[in-house]
């Protein structure tokens, strides 16, 4: 679904609750103003919808952003202001949560017509943050990836691949947005937003006040509970992501490749080193002309032709061992059944302390083996003691507890009917692996992959997924994870 679309089944829906309160219930003042609040209470009730199935995703998206502002800021007039956004990335989680209970609840406000001037401050101020985030995102595509946003002189002419954040997560992984897109979006929906601000006296107020306030009330409380519920205790109940139940991941990855690699470049987008001029060149004039391009044109981009499949994350997937050897083939190449136990964040504390070693002193000695042979051997001096720092490291008790009560009796049903589980986690080397083995009695292969990967893949910590033939066959939570009797009668058969 394109963004054209969506916002024609909006309009259609905005339209006929226009119509029914216009014509059946007789409730409006003006009805271009009851058309421009269902619209903009359709749109935002939809558009936080899709963010509420999965609110962890809309929090990874804020860390993006929150990511890229503290780098703006830093090394400025400004730099006051940096320190300020890891403290709003680590509460990002409960501010995306906020922002979509409170889109939701204002597209209701907005369509009973509660509060006419609150909401209409509230609707303007919103699409005003929108837009601040959208805009900056459209606008690093003219600056150049090694210079700061605010250096203005160094802005070029627009690139792509300068922007730092790709996807504005406006609509979750419902419909990806280049950020483009999305500043135009927002920058429409200014228009409805003023004009609430200018004549909030002609919005429409259906039922009266009391029902307002319960249905608002209502609402938010639902809502806390419906977002809490798509992370904390289960998975997204709607899945967007293209790591969903029984897609063939194998296949998938295929196609996106096979579409990526037919991409041809068509044209090149150049800049004159004289006169600043930018255009576009076809590509076979390009190379017919190689040297001359080469030295009185600077590369901006390549114009490419559009791949037929675009890419997700499905093109990323990569498990590797600690040794950085690549080992997706055992789950998208493997025509038995495997589990996979995936944790984006491995729950510990690396506490310094200073410990005493052994260090063994040698020297050099030769020896005559013959005529014409000398050997040296290394010969023990002295040993000594000295100070290093050390780092010991102390699990979560609660992730522990999770591994052992959770994961462990899944691996060991798992192995009595000869199926693999292997631990797939972020943010470790081998040494830590090794001390969760220990510390869990999960004695099995550990692999590593990218945090985003894996997050992308499942929200939970940790999370399972039951793979075969290149197939995701079902992910669990682990809260609801079912007993393994249940797992083989429903996916194994």
């Amino acid at each position: 679904m394109t963004i054209v679309t969506l916002m024609t089944y909006i309009a259609i829906v905005a339209l006929a609750l226009t119509l029914y309160m216009t014509l059946v219930s007789k409730i409006h003042k003006s009805w271009l103003m009851s058309f421009a609040q269902n619209f903009a209470g359709v749109l935002f009730i939809f558009s936080g919808w899709v963010k509420a199935v999965d609110p962890m995703g809309t929090a990874i998206k804020m860390q993006d952003y929150f990511a890229e502002f503290e780098a703006t800021f830093s090394g400025t007039a400004m730099s006051f202001i940096a320190p300020v956004f890891p403290l709003f990335s680590s509460y990002a989680l409960t501010f995306a949560i906020f922002m979509i209970i409170l889109e939701i609840v204002l597209g209701i406000m907005l369509i009973l017509g509660d509060r006419p001037k609150l909401t209409a401050w509230l609707f303007f101020l919103i699409v005003v943050f929108f837009t601040v985030l959208t805009g900056f995102t459209f606008l690093t595509g003219y600056v150049p990836v090694d210079q700061n946003f605010f250096n203005f002189s160094s802005w070029t002419a627009f690139k792509a691949t300068n922007m730092r954040v790709t996807d504005c997560g406006c609509f979750g992984d419902f419909i990806k947005l280049d950020p483009r897109t999305s500043f135009l979006k927002d920058i429409f929906l200014m228009v409805p937003a003023l004009y609430f601000l200018l004549r909030s006296k002609d919005m429409h107020s259906l039922f009266t006040q009391k029902t307002r306030n319960l249905t608002v009330l209502l609402s938010t409380l639902f809502l806390i509970f419906y977002c809490f519920y798509n992370f904390y205790w289960n998975e997204p109940h709607v899945d967007f992501r293209p790591f969903k139940n029984n897609a063939n991941i194998a296949e998938i990855m295929h196609n996106e490749k096979a579409a990526a690699n037919a991409v041809q470049v068509i044209a090149m987008k150049m800049k004159n080193k004289s006169t600043g001029e930018i255009k576009e060149i076809p590509y076979a004039d390009y190379l017919k002309n190689l040297n001359e391009y080469s030295e009185n044109y600077e590369t901006i981009e390549q114009i490419k032709t559009e791949p037929v499949i675009e890419a997700t994350k499905v093109s990323d997937f990569s498990i590797t061992d600690f040794d950085g050897d690549e080992k997706a083939d055992l789950f998208i190449n493997n025509p038995e059944p495997h589990l996979m136990v995936q944790i984006y964040h491995a729950e510990y504390q690396a506490i310094p302390e200073k410990i005493m070693v052994r260090d063994s002193v040698y020297t050099n000695d030769t020896t005559v083996v013959s005529k014409d042979s000398i050997t040296v051997v290394r010969v023990l001096k002295d040993v000594t003691e000295k100070e290093v720092m050390h780092y010991k490291i102390i699990w979560n008790p609660d992730f522990i507890e999770i591994m052992k009560s959770v994961i462990k009796p899944l691996m060991d049903n798992a192995a009595k009917d000869k199926i693999k589980l292997s631990v797939v986690i972020s943010g470790i080397d081998q040494e830590k692996a090794d001390l969760l083995a220990k510390e869990t009695g999960i004695i099995t292969d550990y692999y590593t992959a990218d945090e985003k990967l894996l997050k992308t893949i499942m929200r939970s910590n940790p999370g399972i997924v039951l793979w075969k033939n290149g197939i995701l066959l079902h992910k669990w939570h682990y809260k609801k994870l079912p007993s393994w009797d249940q797992i083989k009668q429903e996916y194994l058969k």
